[in-house]
């Protein structure tokens, strides 16, 4: 269950910078800011509740990994970031990061 929690917290990591990309439009400022905000409460609780069984150190890179992988794919499908083949493996070898902290956990 520790582990969906922390799941969570770094999807809802993913909001924040989200949000902040938003409030560069001034229609989306309010929004974006909402969700700016929100993400990051929802996503510091979660954090703590996960972080009452998992590690300290493996929950942080856990939850920053996510975020960063995940708004980094936010940015490609919806900002037009950069999608060279070098951001997508950098990617991918952070996902396998996460992959083997939960495999030694």
């Amino acid at each position: 269950m520790d582990w969906l929690l922390l799941c969570f917290a770094g999807i809802c990591e993913m909001g924040w910078p989200i949000g902040m990309k938003m409030t560069q439009d001034p229609s989306k400022r309010l929004w974006g800011m909402i969700l700016a905000i929100g993400s990051m409460l929802l996503s510091f609780y979660f954090l703590w509740l996960a972080q009452k069984t998992i590690p300290i150190s493996t929950a942080y890179m856990v939850w920053t990994g996510i975020g960063a992988v995940g708004t980094m794919a936010i940015g490609i499908i919806f900002y037009g970031d950069s999608s060279s083949m070098w951001r997508i493996l950098s990617a991918f070898l952070v996902l396998a990061g996460i992959v083997g902290l939960k495999l030694s956990s």
